[in-house]
């Protein structure tokens, strides 16, 4: 069976991702056109404008020379001057043009290629990483990349072309006068190399500091609340600035390295040079004084990769540590294999836990030894003390996490070979906290399905969530764009909102996570109908502390300190467990006469089928009709 390293991809070319240079290179590659219209467009202008200095000195000749005509040669250089210049325009366009829809390609590729990786990676990956980093990687660093092709590449190539063209028409005029310019180009290459040894390092702090100040900034905005309310908005106030220094220091150090550059001072110890040895060749008679006009010219455009290179380099510097920022996300081993040729069917929602032992990244086992069997289409309770491992368990059914041993099973396949779009589009998860996008109403319902459900279908599946009148009563309807992670909506509205995505995409498995807990009774009473309609027919796992909920279940599964102590219905395990009457010892009085009397908003009248006496496939399941509890059983839960 062939195993893919991401949860999620998309066809395309596999990129070579040794190094970010080589990752690079094989995006630019992937557009020859644009690419060649770069570099061709570069050499052809660097070459035209090389071409207007022994022009200039062949002018110079003809002026100062006694023979021939000297106003039909100038009209000639001149003629050709104006056609170099005009056809240096053009040759120009085309390169700026190439290389700048290079750029933004390479920027929208980038930009696409970590999207994709970043929705493949797992679970266990994202609580590792810091949101504000991501951020900034997916954002400032990508436009880096954008950033080092145009300009930082493109004056690269213009400069150094400008750098060897020139040799050639020197070499041209005569190759003695090649002394010069050839031992500037190598003290020029031995300074650059010093030059970016010492910027890595600080391109990289400079980065990474970044990628600090912005987590720092991203989780101040996200937890604004929590620092309102408890006043401590100068203490974030000093920790942002202490970022925020720390990256003004690292630009500070990248300023330093500036300073120190030595190729500006040898090219200007080269041009002396280079008119002393001009002026030498000239006395001697070897060159005229039209060659030495053109010769100083063609040295004179050795200033520009000298001058550009400090600004250009460090572009390119920030530009390959931003690439292998972004490669560190996308390269960084997935702790979960995707099967390509994985388990593909419609699930029928038998689930076995067989022996699974699991902890989270390597540390301590959350979960020991679970070993239980649910039948399709019964209803699981699962109880148990703070940190017992009850969401832990329910997040294993759909893979979110791999077990650190033993097995899960559903239908009889182990979750592992199941294709995993195939088996989480299956189960649907409700926990408390909701989350929502900042979309319509209508697309979050319907966002399980994508594009595929129609308005009717979300109508039914509000109404069917109890979610449809406070729907109306929005501004625009189903239409209304709710606030990031729902927060224009109160809890009730937010969970009915998720009932209602649950319905729309019909799960053959269903987990509903506390989905009540933080529900007042009366809004606790319309979201009891709509949990009672999802229940029916499905496999349901049920983490709740809420006792007419638990009585609806087949079974209960009790857990203490991640092992399964114990499993049975309801009454059986108020019998013959302490742990289990001790979970429910906090109970008040009020909360107890309302489960024995059948009455009040978590009584057992608001449980699924409730008043109709239907059994639903369980011999306690969703027991509307279930006797009251008697004074015994209540003292036994005290």
């Amino acid at each position: 069976m062939t195993t893919s390293s991401s949860e999620f991809s998309v066809a395309g070319p596999r990129h070579d991702r040794r190094g970010p240079v080589r990752w690079l290179w094989s995006h630019l590659r992937r557009h020859p056109l644009h690419l060649a219209g770069f570099l061709g467009g570069s050499l052809v202008m660097v070459v035209l404008n090389a071409s207007v200095a022994p022009l200039t000195g062949a002018a110079f000749d003809a002026v100062l020379g006694s023979r021939g005509d000297p106003a039909s040669a100038l009209g000639l250089i001149t003629l050709a001057l104006l056609a170099i210049v005009l056809a240096r325009g053009v040759f120009d366009l085309a390169a700026r043009l190439s290389s700048e829809v290079l750029a933004k390609r390479l920027e929208r590729d980038a930009r696409d290629e970590l999207y994709v990786s970043l929705l493949g990676k797992s679970q266990t990956f994202h609580n590792r990483q810091r949101v504000g980093d991501l951020m900034a990687r997916a954002a400032n660093d990508i436009r880096q990349l954008s950033t080092m092709v145009s300009p930082g590449v493109d004056l690269i190539v213009d400069s150094g072309l400008t750098g060897l063209v020139p040799l050639f028409f020197i070499a041209a005029i005569d190759p003695r006068l090649l002394l010069v310019p050839v031992l500037f180009a190598m003290a020029f290459v031995a300074a650059l190399w010093h030059y970016m040894r010492q910027l890595n390092p600080v391109a990289t702090r400079m980065r990474e500091q970044f990628g600090d100040l912005n987590a720092g900034l991203s989780q101040a905005v996200r937890g604004i609340e929590v620092i309102k309310v408890t006043a401590q908005e100068e203490q974030e106030r000093r920790r942002f600035r202490s970022q925020a220094r720390r990256y003004r220091d690292s630009f500070a150090r990248n300023g330093l390295v500036q300073a120190r550059y030595l190729p500006t001072l040898l090219f200007a110890v080269a041009m002396a040079g280079a008119l002393w040895h001009g002026l030498h060749l000239h006395g001697t008679g070897v060159i005229s004084l039209g060659d030495l006009v053109a010769f100083m010219g063609l040295m004179g455009m050795l200033g520009f990769p000298t001058q550009i290179s400090i600004f250009t380099f460090s572009l390119v510097q920030i530009g390959i540590v931003s690439s292998r920022r972004i490669l560190g996300i996308m390269t960084s081993e997935s702790e979960l294999e995707q099967p390509d040729d994985g388990h593909i069917a419609p699930v029928r929602g038998e689930i076995v836990f067989d022996d699974v032992t699991f902890g989270y990244d390597g540390g301590d086992p959350v979960l020991r030894g679970v070993t239980f069997t649910v039948r399709p289409g019964e209803t699981v309770a699962i109880v148990g003390e703070t940190g017992a491992g009850k969401s832990t368990l329910t997040k294993l059914v759909p893979r979110i996490y791999d077990v650190t041993s033993g097995r899960i099973l559903v239908d009889g396949v182990d979750v592992r070979d199941w294709r995993l779009d195939s088996l989480r589009s299956q189960i649907s998860t409700i926990e408390q906290d909701i989350v929502l996008f900042s979309r319509s109403v209508e697309q979050n319902i319907a966002f399980s399905l994508g594009q595929r459900a129609d308005r009717e279908a979300v109508v039914r599946a509000a109404e069917d969530a109890q979610a449809a009148e406070f729907v109306a009563e929005l501004d625009d309807g189903y239409d209304t764009v709710i606030g990031e992670r729902g927060v224009t909506l109160s809890g009730g509205q937010r969970q009915r909102l998720a009932i209602a995505r649950a319905l729309l995409t019909d799960p053959a498995i269903l987990i509903l996570d506390d989905s009540t807990s933080a529900i007042d009774s009366a809004t606790e009473d319309r979201i009891q109908q709509a949990i009672g309609r999802i229940l029916d027919g499905r496999t349901t796992l049920l983490i709740t502390h809420r006792l007419s909920q638990i009585r609806w279940a087949d079974k209960v599964l009790l857990l203490r300190r991640g092992e399964l102590v114990d499993c049975g219905t309801h009454d059986e395990l108020i019998a013959r467990s302490r742990l289990y009457r001790r979970i429910f010892a906090h109970y008040d009085e009020v909360a107890l006469d309302g489960l024995a009397t059948g009455d009040g908003s978590t009584g057992a009248s608001n449980g699924p089928n409730a008043g109709d006496g239907s059994a639903g496939g369980g011999t306690d399941r969703r027991r509307a009709t279930a006797p009251p509890a008697s004074r015994t059983d209540r003292a036994r839960l005290r």
